[in-house]
């Protein structure tokens, strides 16, 4: 099973990025670890502070646990648990630490991200996840979130039905990273008459 990180400024459209990681051909069995960085304040008072910086889980909307929790049972089979952890910090060898500590295997970033502060003290962690030396992996979310059905099933009428043969066009869209599949398979049905 993999360890996923994936950056985050708890927006609900960063979730779509589960979807990417649960559609993605290479990745069986995750665990997803949404994160936020933050460089370590210069006051004394919040360094005192740092190990109650519960107010940082204020930044996570019920909107955001919502969303995570209806992706935790959409995807129960492929996606085995969804945190979320906060970095203090802004060294690789800090950064590296976490990594090791949360054993992460990959970072995960949607092709599209943009860092977006949730607060002064927040950092870009693309500067952080460069020099980490994991596995970094970004995947299409706008693909997948333009993609409304999955499946397509049309049925056609040929005129040959009077006679008890049905023709029907199943079409398959498989929509993946960033090029789409499709197949057509055409299945004749017989039908006897008693």
């Amino acid at each position: 099973m993999k360890r996923i990180l994936v950056p985050t400024d708890f927006n609900v459209e960063s979730t779509k990025i589960i979807d990417a990681i649960a559609l993605h051909s290479g990745l069986e069995e995750v665990t997803v670890i949404f994160l936020h960085a933050f460089k370590l304040s210069d006051s004394i008072t919040d360094m005192l502070m740092l190990s109650r910086r519960s107010r940082d889980y204020e930044n996570i909307s019920e909107e955001f646990n919502n969303k995570i929790d209806a992706y935790t049972i959409k995807y129960q089979n492929k996606v085995k648990g969804i945190g979320v952890e906060y970095f203090y910090g802004s060294t690789a060898a800090a950064f590296r630490n976490l990594l090791e500590g949360l054993q992460i295997d990959l970072i995960v970033y949607p092709k599209n991200y943009n860092f977006k502060p949730i607060n002064k003290y927040s950092i870009d962690p693309k500067y952080l996840t460069a020099r980490s030396g994991c596995e970094v992996l970004e995947l299409d979310t706008e693909v997948i979130a333009n993609e409304q059905e999955l499946f397509d099933t049309k049925i056609q009428s040929t005129g040959v039905e009077k006679k008890g043969i049905g023709l029907i066009n199943f079409i398959l869209k498989i929509n993946t990273q960033s090029h789409a599949i499709t197949k057509k398979h055409t299945y004749y049905l017989y039908f006897w008459e008693n």
